[in-house]
């Protein structure tokens, strides 16, 4: 019958319709910035080995989080080499498949665990440390940017323990080295990461 063909196809337009629009709000939820908000894994244009490594690596994420893995990646480079491109693309990824992926700077996850100490504030300091945990997929972007005082060191630590923990993958992207990393988030932070 055309009538209940026609009926059927409206029915699986506006089910995909439903699930587009679900996917769009939650890249604007996931706080991927909207000049990356469309990067895939697929559209990434590795020029060298190291970005041909660093692609094979972000794949191997997705695996990961698909499989329920906590595994985590550190992007390090100068800027330009598609590290951000190359998170949201995870995120993306991870997105479309229903997990759940939060993109912060660092400073504005500190900032957010911070804001909790004031009397105003309507998010406890563990509301918001559980927000920051909750994902399936944490990316924290501009690792190095922000003080590197004991306390913002106590607060990434506390989230990442946290996220290791409950074996949830995080991004951590960085200009400046590995070694550089680990000398500004300290030695624990790294172990928690490894």
């Amino acid at each position: 019958n055309a009538e209940e063909a026609e009926k059927e196809e409206r029915k699986r337009q506006d089910q995909l319709a439903s699930i587009q629009a679900e996917r769009a709000e939650a890249r604007v939820l996931s706080g991927i910035p909207k000049r990356f908000d469309q990067k895939t894994l697929d559209g990434y244009q590795a020029a060298n080995e190291g970005q041909v490594k660093a692609l094979a690596a972000c794949r191997s994420l997705v695996e990961s989080v698909r499989s329920g893995g906590g595994a985590n990646l550190i992007l390090s480079g100068k800027p330009g080499t598609g590290k951000t491109h190359l998170a949201a693309g995870i995120g993306i990824a991870l997105m479309e498949q229903g997990r759940s992926v939060l993109f912060y700077t660092v400073m504005r996850a500190i900032r957010r665990v911070k804001d909790t100490w004031s009397r105003e504030s309507k998010e406890s300091e563990s509301e918001a440390i559980a927000a920051l945990v909750e994902p399936d997929l944490l990316i924290l972007d501009e690792v190095g940017i922000q003080f590197g005082s004991e306390t913002e060191k106590l607060i990434l630590f506390d989230i990442l323990n946290e996220r290791y923990e409950k074996r949830r993958a995080c991004i951590l992207l960085s200009n400046l080295s590995i070694g550089e990393i680990s000398a500004f988030l300290g030695e624990r932070v790294i172990d928690r990461l490894r």
